[in-house]
C-alpha cells in the first residue's frame, strides 16, 4: 500500500464505526443470527466509549476524504491518486464506506424500529 493510499483510513473509519455501534446494533444483529446468551448484555459496556469512536470515525473520514478528493496537481506522478481509474474507484469506495459507517453510527436511532 502506497503512502498516499486512503485505504488504511477507510478501513480505520469503518472499524471505528463498528466500535461506535457495537453497544446498540451488535446485540440486535447477533440475535437476528440466532446467537444468544447472557454475554450479549456485556456489549452495552462499550456505550461510554461511543463518543470517542464517533470522533475517530469523523476524523478518519475527513482525512480519507481529503486524500480521495484532493486536486490531482497535489498528487505525485504515477501515484494512486494521479491515475484517473484508481481515483474514481477510491471515490466510489469512499462514499460506500461512509454510507455504511453512517448506518452503523446512527444505529441506536433506527434499530428501535425493528426491536
Amino acid at each position: 500500500m502506497k503512502k498516499d493510499s486512503p485505504a488504511l483510513t477507510l478501513v480505520g473509519g469503518l472499524i471505528a464505526a463498528l466500535g461506535a455501534s457495537i453497544c446498540c446494533s451488535g446485540p440486535f444483529f447477533l440475535l437476528m443470527l440466532g446467537i444468544s446468551g447472557s454475554w450479549i448484555s456485556s456489549l452495552s459496556a462499550f456505550e461510554p466509549f461511543r463518543p470517542y469512536f464517533i470522533a475517530a470515525v469523523i476524523s478518519l473520514f475527513i482525512w480519507a476524504g481529503w486524500q480521495v478528493h484532493r486536486p490531482v496537481n497535489h498528487c505525485a506522478e504515477g501515484s494512486v491518486c494521479a491515475i484517473p481509474a484508481n481515483r474514481k474507484r477510491y471515490q466510489i469506495a469512499y462514499w460506500f464506506v461512509v454510507l455504511l459507517a453512517a448506518v452503523l453510527v446512527f444505529s441506536p436511532y433506527w434499530i428501535v424500529w425493528f426491536a
